[in-house]
């Protein structure tokens, strides 16, 4: 007589009768487990209901695995860590064929990281015919750091790369995967460093989905002084992304200045769009490695870089110079000799420097009106009504009213040299005449300390490279050098900027007698016919040149209040507040005579973009997409699809 008593999930034979020896003999086999041995799913391996005693007598066997050789070990074992019984069941897996081609789709980012940290799960580490597991701290360094690049390309952070599931502590007698890689990189940094502590930046072009994985995970390293946020997308709908550094990202502080940095406006133009990047991680790195001024700049001012404002019309230019490496294209030499020379346009072939409503026209248009105003001038309805509107100038221009920014940057290629305002010549029949804006002087000030900073630009040797503009000092006015329409509200770099100008001039907040601050009261300086507004909290910021100066603060239905301020040469920035009483107050009568003047706050006023750029959105809210474009590397194989890698399945 045989009772067969289950314990766990297996079953045990128990025999009362000394002549069923032969039945004992047949069914010993099923002394470990009833079941048929077989693959875990990823379910059952994470709770270790798949495990047998069997399975526990392991043997170690060589490491014949080909994207698993570099490893720091040189035997593993199976069923492995996730289940998969033999090497050809881990081979025809979605598991192994990720890791086989995770460097193409990441572009090279966390490479060899990520292959190297799945191999430890795939083929772990076998040492006496024991198993051993890898340490959570290496996953979990990994996953912070890598994160953002499976973001970047709408992908999921693989199950089997699950920090809790798969990876043990210390305690536990793991080890790390990414040793030898570490010791390797150490010395590679000891061979370039004076012992010192310093930043180190990969000067290499970055494909888009690189850029985005750079600045998400520089956000992470820094996220107590630093975020990314999207401020639209462009016409093939990539994000246009940007990053901020602050003391306090995601909220304006009152009386701190902000400013923008945009790189890549033409697509083809990419060394601006490299530079803010770099700038993005040094920042990051310099602040937490205590670089004083650094930490100076962050903590005092908010700083906004977009580094590419063209994406669609970068993959074009970068397409084209990657066809001068294919084998196969007999127009080699013509490429090497005209790259970069396409994408200069987003994709829908518009200039994005020349699409911003022309607002210059208007203020030449309304200088004969004694109390016309040259700032905060609205945008006509002519330009939504006839003119193409890119969705990439759509998404700037809503970004520029949504922050009080102070000064701002746009980084081009082909010149050495910076460009100030106006860039249209105010005579509509001369080409190239100079053509100053109200604040002529802050420009020129602000131009000539960039200038003089710059290892080159200000060099008056008309023998170097970009000395078109050597003997004016490296600086010009926009349109005394060539003359265009479109808001151009950034001076244009070819290296980055010196931060500190933006806390040059005055600073102060406008406050009723309650001691609470007026939003959009105007800060007007005698001599110069150009204002500007308080911000939400009634902060504002004016960028002056040392001297005396008559600053006036003005609200509809407040007094007008004027003061005389003394800015010594020695000072970048004094305090100077106003406090404002209630009074009946009636309007100018000039001012509403100025023809087509409409109301600033009206924007996109047919609600053309906000209705196109609305998604459809799923039974529970979430956005409907489609499979990702790396999906087809999975489902044409015709092994399981690995749904895992869908991000919100």
């Amino acid at each position: 007589m045989i009772n067969f008593v289950r314990r766990s999930d297996c079953h045990i034979i128990q025999f009362m009768d000394s002549k069923m020896l032969t039945v004992l003999i047949l069914l010993s086999s099923l002394a470990t487990c009833w079941s048929v041995p077989r693959r875990c799913t990823p379910e059952e391996a994470a709770i270790g209901r798949c495990r047998t005693p069997a399975e526990e007598r392991l043997q170690c066997m060589e490491m014949v695995l080909g994207y698993c050789q570099d490893v720091p070990y040189s035997h593993t074992t199976f069923p492995n860590i996730v289940g998969h019984r033999s090497r050809q069941d881990l081979e025809m897996g979605a598991e192994y064929l990720l890791l086989s081609v995770i460097h193409g789709l990441l572009n090279g980012e966390c490479s060899p990281d990520i292959r190297l940290l799945g191999c430890s799960v795939l083929a772990p580490r076998c040492q006496d015919n024991k198993l051993m597991k890898p340490c959570r701290s290496s996953c979990e360094m990994v996953k912070k750091s890598c994160i953002h690049a499976f973001e970047a390309i709408q992908m999921a952070w693989p199950y089997f790369l699950d920090c809790d599931r798969f990876f043990v502590g210390d305690e536990e007698g793991c080890y790390d995967p990414l040793s030898e890689l570490r010791e390797k990189q150490e010395v590679a940094f000891a061979n370039i460093s004076d012992g010192g502590i310093f930043t180190i930046i990969q000067f290499t072009y970055h494909t888009n989905s690189q850029m985005y994985s750079i600045l998400k995970k520089t956000a992470s390293k820094c996220s107590h002084i630093s975020q990314t946020y999207s401020i639209g997308r462009s016409v093939e709908g990539k994000d246009l992304l940007a990053i901020e550094f602050s003391n306090n990202p995601g909220q304006h502080e009152l009386l701190e200045p902000e400013i923008k940095l945009i790189g890549n406006m033409h697509g083809n133009e990419v060394l601006g769009r490299q530079l803010l990047i770099y700038l993005a991680q040094y920042l990051c790195s310099e602040y937490l490695l205590g670089n004083e001024r650094i930490q100076t700049i962050i903590n005092t001012t908010r700083i906004h870089i977009l580094p590419s404002m063209n994406p669609d019309g970068y993959e074009i230019a970068a397409s084209e110079v990657a066809d001068r490496n294919d084998p196969e294209n007999i127009y080699q030499e013509g490429h090497e000799y005209n790259g970069w020379t396409s994408g200069r346009a987003n994709a829908q072939n518009l200039d994005l420097n020349r699409n911003f409503p022309d607002l210059t026209s208007i203020f030449y248009n309304r200088r004969r009106f004694r109390h016309f105003r040259s700032d905060h001038i609205p945008i006509p309805e002519s330009y939504w009504l006839n003119k193409e509107v890119a969705p990439e100038t759509y998404a700037v221009m809503k970004w520029i009213r949504s922050f009080p920014f102070v000064i701002s940057a746009s980084l081009h290629g082909g010149e050495l040299v910076i460009s100030y305002p106006f860039d249209l010549s105010k005579h509509p029949q001369e080409d190239r005449m100079y053509s100053p804006t109200p604040d002529e002087q802050i420009f020129r000030q602000l131009a000539r300390t960039y200038a003089d900073a710059h290892a080159t630009m200000s060099n008056n040797d008309t023998e170097r490279c970009g000395a078109s503009f050597a003997n004016k000092g490296g600086i010009t006015n926009g349109a005394q050098w060539y003359s265009f329409a479109g808001v151009v509200r950034y001076l244009h770099h070819s290296e980055l900027s010196n931060y500190l100008q933006v806390h040059r001039g005055i600073k102060g907040i406008v406050k009723d007698e309650h001691g609470n601050g007026i939003k959009g009261a105007t800060i007007s300086v005698r001599g110069m016919r150009h204002d500007i507004t308080s911000a939400e909290d009634g902060d504002y910021w004016r960028l002056l040149n040392p001297g005396v100066h008559i600053v006036t603060a003005a609200a509809s239905g407040y007094s007008k209040v004027s003061k005389r301020i003394h800015l010594p040469r020695k000072t970048l920035v004094g305090r100077v507040d106003f406090v404002l009483k209630k009074v009946p107050r009636e309007p100018s009568l000039d001012y509403f005579n100025i023809p087509e003047l409409d109301n600033y706050e009206r924007f996109d006023p047919f609600n053309q973009f906000e209705q196109s750029s609305q998604r459809e959105l799923g039974e529970n809210g979430e956005e409907r997409t489609e499979k990702p474009w790396w999906w087809a590397y999975f489902s044409q194989l015709g092994i399981s699809a690995p749904t895992w890698l869908l991000r919100n399945y």
